[in-house]
């Protein structure tokens, strides 16, 4: 048990570096809780591993490197709520990932990028789909992956986006759903949001 919080089986006997992360990501959803709800609650973890939230309210949890964060809601307002955070991928790495991230219409709309704009590109498309799954994985109980969603649509201006389903999950999420996504620069992460309206 550190700082109230205690760490399940899985998490116990992990790398330090991991525990670290599963703790801060805690801390700051007991603190959303509190701020929500007035009680200072620590979300379980699932056989998934995918945050346990109190009932009456949906959530996500994201940690990278330094960075930690978590958004709770009441249920009445979302179905689910998407948070993750990404370090800005390097270009040579960005480059080496995308074919793996991106579909192949993503690919293409990369390459009409300037070289220095690409690794963002890919980084928020990355986040977007990270985002995507913790939204949608607690209501479809069906894991997908980043070839299973594209971009729709992308205003970077507005640093907002549209995610397509490109497959079927269950009845209610058929294949060409739309999803809507924002995102932003916070230092070197990139920090995204997918929120399904209850």
């Amino acid at each position: 048990m550190h700082s109230g919080i205690p760490l399940p089986d899985k998490v116990r006997h992990a790398a330090p570096k991991r525990q670290a992360e599963y703790l801060a990501g805690r801390l700051c959803a007991r603190e959303a809780l509190q701020a929500l709800i007035g009680t200072p609650l620590v979300p379980d973890m699932a056989e998934s591993r995918a945050p346990l939230w109190p009932s009456g309210t949906v959530g996500s949890i994201t940690h990278s490197g330094d960075l930690a964060a978590a958004l709770v809601a009441p249920a009445t307002c979302y179905q689910g709520i998407g948070l993750d955070a990404e370090r800005q991928l390097e270009p040579v790495r960005a480059e080496r990932l995308a074919p793996q991230i991106l579909t192949p219409d993503e690919l293409r709309r990369m390459a009409t990028l300037p070289a220095s704009q690409q690794a963002h590109f890919v980084t928020v498309v990355f986040s977007l789909k990270e985002s995507l799954f913790k939204a949608l994985f607690p209501l479809v109980g069906v894991r997908f992956y980043f070839q299973d969603a594209q971009l729709a649509d992308w205003n970077p201006d507005a640093q907002r986006a549209t995610l397509r389903l490109n497959r079927a999950l269950g009845e209610r999420w058929p294949a060409g759903s739309l999803l809507s996504g924002q995102y932003a620069q916070l230092g070197r992460y990139v920090l995204s949001l997918v929120t399904i309206p209850g």
